[in-house]
């Protein structure tokens, strides 16, 4: 890996937990030997739940995109171990795909409109609605009325388009452009 930066949050990062980190990652350069900088962000937090107390984030950039995950755990390093599973399995994916849009040969048994369907996602729907200003909280109380997992919404407090989501511990994530 070329570049990486690991950072704590109410974590002091020790020489031990660092050079695991830099092993660990080092797995994922078999993948893609372009992986342009990683960063890692571990933070220990309160929590009821204790699986949940020790959150390892990685977002490593990559030509072409960006692969990211985060994982919990008790154990900061079994927290470390399942974030890099899950990276590897995602870089492996993200290779195969890069492959195969190179190298592939269409095999007979496959048609041509199959073929397509997996090289460009069709768009199946489209929705049109009319945008109220709203303030991020009241987006979050529509997203849960309708039992969605985003809603769109004009921020009232910046002007702008913006998207409210459910993230995955329960609590909600705000997405704007950066203007």
């Amino acid at each position: 890996m070329n570049i990486y930066k690991i950072s704590g949050r109410n974590l002091e990062i020790t020489e031990a937990l660092r050079d695991y980190v830099s092993s660990k990652l080092s797995r994922l350069d078999r993948f893609n030997e372009n992986i342009t900088e990683a960063r890692v962000v571990m933070s220990v937090r309160e929590a009821r739940d204790s699986q949940r107390r020790n959150r390892i984030e990685v977002q490593i950039n990559i030509p072409g995109g960006i692969i990211r995950a985060e994982e919990s755990n008790s154990d900061m390093y079994a927290a470390v171990d399942r974030v890099v599973d899950v990276l590897e399995r995602q870089l492996r994916k993200f290779k195969t795909k890069l492959l195969k849009r190179r190298h592939e040969t269409v095999p007979a048994d496959i048609t041509l409109h199959e073929t397509e369907e997996f090289e460009h996602p069709e768009i199946v729907r489209s929705k049109r609605f009319e945008m109220r200003p709203m303030s991020p909280e009241d987006a979050a109380v529509q997203m849960e009325a309708l039992d969605h997992d985003f809603y769109v919404f004009l921020n009232s407090q910046t002007d702008t388009v913006a998207v409210v989501y459910r993230r995955k511990d329960g609590h909600y994530g705000l997405i704007e452009p950066n203007i």
